[in-house]
């Protein structure tokens, strides 16, 4: 018999069978786990097993082969926000890229740290400008921690660290503004705070940050097949451009 009990964040809930669920949730030390949850569509359980809560998960299972039987007890509720467009939309990109990307069983606690950081700046923050930032910064982590890091350090062409201003969309380097010179239309504009930590980037900065994460999540972990994840993205970003607008 195999055991683990650990604080989780839900990341995906799939019906199975009349009245069961499988949740998929991310735990600090043992990475994304998977566990049937009996009755986990019931009127009482569903406000519990919600993408984005924080909750306390139990999982037992006779071998290390057989998908884990599992409980949950609500720690942390982020039900209120769903209520509320881009903040919901936020949290079901976060949560399903999570689900959908990491490998299971294999921990991976700097992610754990940052998503549970995006979910609480979501519910602590009064405007998207307070927490798209950090969303970014999952995303350029999820591609770190996945192997496919960006060379933010330097320029790829010149070796340079100084002015570094675009971002090369075929090898993920930075390139300065000397080095881009006449080639500006072929990069991606490279935002200061993926390279500082800036709590307060513009919504301008952020949205021009996901443009190249997302280049990267569509090319190397996404391979453009996920279309339904992928849709899940693109409404999040039309409602943050309808927030600079």
């Amino acid at each position: 018999m195999t055991s683990l009990s650990a604080d989780a964040i839900v990341c995906a809930v799939r019906a199975h069978g009349e009245h069961g669920a499988i949740v998929r949730a991310l735990i600090e030390e043992a990475g994304l786990v998977a566990g049937y949850v009996r009755g986990g569509r019931s009127r009482r359980l569903r406000p519990i097993l919600m993408p984005g809560n924080l909750v306390a998960l139990e999982l037992r299972a006779r071998t290390e082969e057989q998908l884990a039987g599992a409980t949950a007890e609500l720690l942390t509720s982020r039900a209120p926000l769903l209520a509320e467009p881009l903040p919901a939309a936020a949290i079901d990109w976060a949560t399903s890229l999570t689900a959908a990307t990491l490998p299971e069983n294999q921990p991976y606690p700097a992610l754990y740290a940052a998503l549970s950081a995006v979910l609480d700046a979501i519910g602590a923050a009064s405007s998207a400008r307070q927490w798209a930032g950090a969303l970014a910064r999952y995303e350029q982590l999820l591609l770190a921690e996945l192997g496919f890091g960006m060379n933010l350090d330097e320029c790829v062409v010149t070796g340079v660290s100084d002015d570094l201003a675009f971002v090369s969309p075929k090898s993920g380097g930075a390139v300065s503004a000397a080095a881009a010179a006449g080639y500006e239309a072929r990069l991606m504009r490279l935002p200061p705070f993926l390279r500082a930590a800036d709590a307060n980037p513009s919504l301008p900065d952020v949205i021009d940050g996901l443009a190249i994460t997302g280049h990267f999540l569509d090319r190397d972990i996404l391979d453009g097949r996920n279309r339904d994840l992928l849709s899940v993205r693109e409404r999040l970003l039309d409602r943050l451009g309808r927030a600079v607008a």
